[in-house]
């Protein structure tokens, strides 16, 4: 009894941020725990240390994983960490919307900050450095033919580009797509919630757009001007993306 209050106490002294990373972890679990199955393919963009990426092996076993990080390090990191699981094929590059290199800000003292545009950082005193990635398109990078079940897309604010590189994937596969979108880092790209919108709701593409947690109860995904409003007053800043068919009842 005395460990449940004194956990209460300390949940309640944990910044906010915090605890709300906390729950779209276990949103994002839970995401995939209903959604995948043991042949699911899934693509991690902004993989960083894997977390994710170790997610999609356990509820999907024997699927081909695809996972992105532009920072050498943690590439490398990867590459060990996975070395036992031929599924899993590692891209040293960062996805975007065109092809080509350009300068990227590698925070050193935070990687998770790290971005091609350099953003709030929520901690003083970060140590970063400019260097150079490649850039690509999803849509060219990976198998012709391959089928995606999930992606999920963690960029510090890049996430508009690594969709419009993604478009005929997603088109064609009609995956559910878990991305982060918030100010403090997609401004910094000039992005508006207006134009995720329009391009994941268009004709073309087709999906819907609500919050994890929304979605896995089934209540109504979001109009546009309830996406604007989650961004601008930082009520929510992880979304999901699905096909009208994928409701979750």
């Amino acid at each position: 009894m005395y460990m449940k209050e004194l956990l209460k106490k300390l949940l309640k002294t944990l910044p906010i941020a915090f605890t709300k990373n906390q729950q779209y972890d276990r949103d994002t679990q839970r995401v995939m725990q209903k959604v995948l199955h043991p042949q699911a393919n899934c693509v991690d963009v902004g993989c960083h240390k894997g977390e994710v990426l170790a997610l999609m092996l356990r509820y999907a076993p024997q699927g081909q994983h695809f996972g992105f990080e532009p920072i050498p390090a943690l590439f490398e990191g990867l590459k060990t960490t996975f070395a036992n699981h031929p599924n899993c094929h590692f891209y040293q590059l960062g996805l975007s919307d065109a092809p080509g290199e350009s300068t990227f800000n590698y925070v050193v003292s935070n990687p998770a900050y790290s971005g091609f545009v350099k953003r709030k950082y929520d901690r003083a005193h970060e140590e970063d450095m400019l260097i150079t990635v490649r850039k690509e398109r999803m849509d060219q990078v990976l198998p012709a033919g391959t089928r995606v079940d999930l992606i999920k897309i963690d960029v510090e604010g890049a996430e508009l580009q690594v969709l419009q590189g993604a478009t005929a994937i997603i088109k064609a596969s009609r995956p559910i797509i878990v991305f982060e979108h918030g100010l403090g880092a997609s401004d910094y790209y000039g992005t508006r919630p207006e134009q995720i919108y329009d391009l994941l709701t268009s004709a073309d593409l087709n999906m819907r757009v609500s919050t994890m947690a929304r979605w896995r109860t089934g209540k109504p995904a979001f109009s546009r001007s309830e996406l604007v409003q989650q961004f601008e007053k930082g009520l929510n800043y992880y979304f999901i993306a699905y096909p009208a068919e994928k409701l979750a009842n």
